[in-house]
């Protein structure tokens, strides 16, 4: 099948629109919710404890994700 001659600049133009669009978004500055989430993992970490999913989708990490105790730590020595 003949690709007509018109179609096949437009559809050079969009792969190139693709694939400058991917390289233009990698290897920027970290975004707000990844330092957000770097964040509540190293806290949750410091207290022993796992980061997991609530079920929320609010993009943002605190009210996306709990953590868990896990281990229940006494305060006797």
């Amino acid at each position: 099948m003949r690709i007509p001659s018109v179609t096949a600049p437009l559809a050079l133009v969009g792969v190139l629109a693709v694939t400058l669009g991917a390289c233009a978004s990698a290897g920027g500055p970290p975004s707000r919710y990844s330092q957000e989430m770097d964040r509540l993992t190293s806290d949750c970490t410091a207290r022993e404890g796992i980061l997991q999913p609530t079920g929320a989708v609010s993009g943002e990490p605190a009210r996306d994700y709990a953590c868990i105790i896990r281990g229940g730590g006494s305060r006797i020595n």
